[in-house]
């Protein structure tokens, strides 16, 4: 049940290889969408093409990944999408970078660079604002961090909500909501909504993109209860409904 899987609690312990990666996906996709069926994964005749069609072979994680949930849209496609087999490239800069996800506009990449497709689990960057930059050290957390995101950011936007955060809220989140021990990595948009950082409660999702005062926190609830308790939590500006009146003159951005 969503509403007693606590994102923080199943990620104690960090995410120390591929296995474990999986194993998570699994657990939250069963909590917070439905559970990953047989069916859910990528054929690996398409793999096979597309591997075919590019010249190289994927490394092992990104295989994995594809198999494990590759047709679950829900899961990788409501925001900054993983790219089907058939639309994965190689982009020129960076000497190379076979590219698995694109931000919704073409305005950021996420890829391995050709010199690490030797790797099982190799290192990915992002291409941002100041340049390729490192995101994660391993395909499967940043598979991982996908999920998270494509499932905060859903499509249908009901449960969703953020507002820029002041410095005293955000220095108060860690005592508020359980920090997720995942990895801080950087924003594509750049070092301002950097680094980025997950806290979580029983059915309750949180993303804060920076730590500067008005960082952007991202929320989700697994009910609408959820969400409007969450919002009440941290008195704000909120996007979609406030827990503080706006004045007269004020954008709700």
């Amino acid at each position: 049940m969503v509403d007693e899987f606590d994102v923080a609690q199943a990620l104690r312990g960090g995410i120390p290889d591929r296995a474990r990666a999986w194993a998570f996906v699994r657990d939250f996709a069963a909590a917070w969408a439905e559970p990953l069926a047989d069916g859910a994964g990528t054929r690996a005749e398409e793999l096979e093409r597309a591997e075919e069609m590019l010249g190289l072979t994927l490394p092992t994680a990104l295989r994995e990944a594809y198999s494990l949930l590759g047709t679950r849209h829900d899961l990788t496609g409501n925001q900054d999408p993983l790219l089907r087999p058939s639309e994965l490239f190689v982009h020129d800069e960076f000497g190379g970078v076979l590219v698995f996800r694109s931000e919704n506009q073409g305005c950021a990449f996420w890829g391995v660079r050709l010199r690490d497709l030797g790797q099982d689990d190799p290192p990915v960057f992002v291409q941002s604002r100041d340049g390729w930059v490192r995101y994660l050290e391993r395909v499967s957390l940043a598979c991982v961090e996908l999920v998270l995101s494509e499932t905060l950011l859903d499509s249908e936007g009901r449960l969703y909500n953020a507002c820029e955060l002041p410095a005293s809220l955000i220095r108060e989140l860690p005592s508020r909501f359980a920090p997720v021990e995942f990895p801080e990595y950087p924003m594509w948009t750049g070092k301002e909504e950097s680094p980025v950082c997950w806290f979580s409660a029983p059915g309750k999702l949180l993303r804060l993109d920076g730590l500067s005062d008005h960082s952007w926190l991202h929320v989700r609830g697994s009910t609408f209860a959820d969400l409007e308790s969450l919002c009440a939590a941290l008195p704000g500006h909120w996007v979609r409904g406030y827990s503080e009146p706006l004045e007269a003159d004020e954008l709700p951005f």
